[in-house]
């Protein structure tokens, strides 16, 4: 009786606790049914590199391999689906000689133009650029009403070829409080037309940001301790946003990690990095799973041949993780 009453509590247990599925190089945790329609059972998180200084920005490139940003080694690196890494462009945000101690001067976001050209958020040199074919850099933004920005961070192009961009202060060694800081506030930025137009001030460290599939929606992260955010704002016909709301906060999570990089898959699923891995929400705003590598990620980015596989890139290290839904990529 003793040991019936035993194995039914221990049966009790398992279906009681929450959904963990231990992976080689992390777990996928589970809250809602539907995430099965998103990450497969069983799906496996792999590490395909890591000892590098701190990576962000991914972005996969149409001719079959993936870059992002090593900012405290002022290094973009290329991996390959052959295992191998590469350097792909050093300097990539600061071209100094003396970077600022305690500021973050390499390049960060990375995203591609209808064309195909790399676009660099470098934070060192405060400004956002271009890649052309040939090799040379094209400065895209760098001031605002004549002021220096703060460090662009990370960017997303719209359909109609118009580039949004955050600008919070990394880059800067003393931050908000920095003698160097000339824009008195961390923006959200709309460039087209090669008119700069700021579209939201309210934010004090707007981060990721990435649109819906049918461009309705711009959302944003915010990476504020205080204010662990995402919001969601209207897009309206000339391109600018309005009506903002709240779309989730997670401010009350103590998990390591904060509101940073962001994609969204085909479906309109939101793959947010925040505390503790990868927060995955529906259109509507339930979180429906996280996704939490060995190490906490800064950001992610579909790629391989179908886009079906999330690249995640996680303090040190690179992940990866196949999944059922293909991704929105540049």
């Amino acid at each position: 009786m003793i040991f019936a009453m035993r194995r039914n509590a221990a049966i009790f247990l398992i279906l009681a606790a929450p959904a963990l599925f231990a992976q080689s190089d992390g777990t996928v945790e589970r809250a809602a049914p539907e995430l099965s329609q998103i990450v497969p059972e069983g799906a496996r998180i792999e590490k395909l590199g890591g000892g590098f200084g701190f990576t962000e920005g991914p972005v996969w490139i149409h001719e079959g391999y993936l870059l992002f940003s090593d900012i405290p080694n002022n290094v973009i690196r290329k991996w390959t689906p052959d295992g191998k890494f590469s350097i792909f462009r050093q300097p990539s945000g600061y071209n100094g000689s003396n970077a600022p101690k305690g500021a973050l001067v390499g390049s960060n976001g990375l995203t591609l133009d209808k064309s195909g050209r790399l676009t660099i958020c470098e934070h060192g040199n405060r400004r956002v650029t271009r890649l052309e074919k040939s090799g040379k850099l094209t400065v895209l933004a760098d001031k605002y009403e004549g002021k220096r920005l703060n460090s662009p961070n990370d960017a997303v192009y719209k359909s109609d070829g118009a580039l949004y961009f955050t600008d919070p202060p990394y880059g800067l060694a003393k931050q908000d409080d920095d003698p160097a800081k000339e824009v008195p506030f961390n923006g959200v930025y709309r460039l087209a037309g090669g008119k700069l137009q700021v579209l939201y001030k309210d934010l004090t460290r707007p981060n990721g940001i990435a649109f819906s599939p049918d461009e309705k929606y711009l959302y944003v992260g915010n990476s504020d301790e205080k204010r662990k955010i995402w919001m969601r704002f209207q897009v309206k016909p000339d391109g600018t946003i309005g009506n903002g709301k709240m779309f989730y906060d997670v401010t009350s999570q103590s998990a390591e990690g904060l509101p940073d990089g962001m994609k969204v898959d085909t479906k309109g699923n939101l793959y947010c990095t925040g505390p503790g891995g990868i927060w995955i929400f529906s259109p509507s705003g339930k979180h429906l799973g996280t996704i939490k590598p060995a190490e906490v990620p800064a950001n992610c980015a579909f790629g391989g041949q179908d886009g079906k596989t999330l690249y995640m890139t996680a303090r040190t290290g690179l992940y990866r993780i196949q999944l059922n839904i293909a991704g929105v990529r540049p």
